[in-house]
């Protein structure tokens, strides 16, 4: 059957398992706010449905749980000047990202394959995160002219010394033991496993807690690249501004500075310096919520003041000539207070009210 013929979310519960499949498979399950809002129904009702005891979240077809939000949807809206619909989108979606962190039972994700942006979102803040050997994690929204949302700048704070903002700046892709070394996941499982402890988490033999049933397929992953690459980026990334950050790396004799200095440099520089602010600031806050609160009032203000977010969008996802024209085009050109005016932003309608 197609995407179209099925309910975009399916949610099945039987042996004490509620499980909730994002089912889009042909767009790697990209959000929009029908699915938000059919998984906000389905977690409603199994927390006081007696006979779910545990939830677990994963995704239909072989590419990934959830490549991200509906970044089409989003540069429509934005062209349109609807901004009330595309704070409502947010909304809803981050109100999802803190009541699966908040969610009283234990609440367990399978990020196999492509798990980027909001797919962060949704498995970044689960009791219990799964990897696998295809797991793909990212936080790349500064490719399309955006910051790193959806609680991903909680996660990034408290990555081991500055890989938060290396990750939240290049949106560089994490396999299973980078993830896991990144405090992006808690265990890795093997693909080839993931059925069998789908099937265990819904029988539960003894042991019997989620936890014990994980570290039974949990497997221990090869070390992190990222372990290796903690002495280049822990000292580029510690500079105060971006043009700083890429001073560093220019300076170091790693090529993989060199090639991220590169990077950095074909990037919005609006995105670049607000991402910084973002993880750094991040780091000061004292939970989930306030961490949302903070993206949400910097995505509207991307959304409602930058021209890069559309461009971005309209770059890598629409046209896909892969050349956005960003405004300004340099870092140099950038205005010193750009991420300064991103944090004092207030969205007409706020977070939580």
């Amino acid at each position: 059957m197609t995407d179209d013929a099925e309910p975009t979310v399916l949610a099945r519960a039987r042996g004490g398992l509620g499980r909730l499949t994002l089912n889009r498979p042909r767009a790697i399950n990209a959000l929009d706010l029908g699915m938000i809002r059919l998984a906000h129904e389905v977690l409603d009702a199994w927390e006081h449905d007696t006979e779910v005891d545990i939830v677990l979240l994963d995704g239909a077809g072989e590419r990934g749980l959830c490549a991200g939000g509906d970044v089409r949807g989003l540069a429509e809206r934005v062209n349109a000047g609807r901004a009330d619909e595309t704070a409502q989108f947010f909304r809803e979606e981050y109100a999802l990202n803190a009541r699966i962190a908040e969610y009283p039972k234990p609440f367990v994700a399978f990020a196999d394959g492509i798990t980027m942006g909001g797919g962060i979102g949704l498995a970044g803040h689960a009791a219990i995160r799964i990897v696998t050997d295809r797991s793909q994690l990212a936080m790349p929204e500064t490719r399309i002219g955006f910051t790193p949302d959806v609680g991903g700048t909680w996660l990034l704070a408290r990555a081991p010394g500055r890989l938060g903002e290396y990750l939240g700046l290049t949106g560089a892709v994490m396999d299973a033991s980078d993830a896991v070394y990144a405090g992006f996941a808690d265990h890795f499982v093997p693909h080839e496993n993931l059925d069998g402890l789908r099937d265990a988490l819904e029988t539960r033999a003894d042991p019997s807690s989620p936890t014990e049933l994980v570290l039974l397929f949990d497997e221990t992953p090869p070390p992190s690249r990222l372990i290796r690459a903690r002495e280049w980026i822990d000292d580029a990334f510690a500079a105060g501004t971006v043009p700083e950050i890429v001073e560093r790396l220019r300076a170091r004799p790693e090529p993989e500075a060199s090639a991220t200095a590169d990077l950095l440099g074909e990037l919005s520089p609006t995105g670049l310096a607000v991402t910084l602010a973002s993880v750094r600031r991040s780091r000061e806050l004292a939970g989930l919520r306030d961490v949302l609160e903070q993206e949400y009032a910097l995505v509207m203000w991307f959304a409602m003041t930058q021209p890069d977010l559309a461009e971005g969008i309209r770059a890598q996802v629409i046209d896909k000539d892969r050349s956005p024209r960003w405004q300004p085009a340099t870092l140099a050109e950038l205005d010193p207070d750009a991420a300064a005016s991103a944090l004092a932003f207030r969205p007409e309608i706020p977070l939580w009210g």
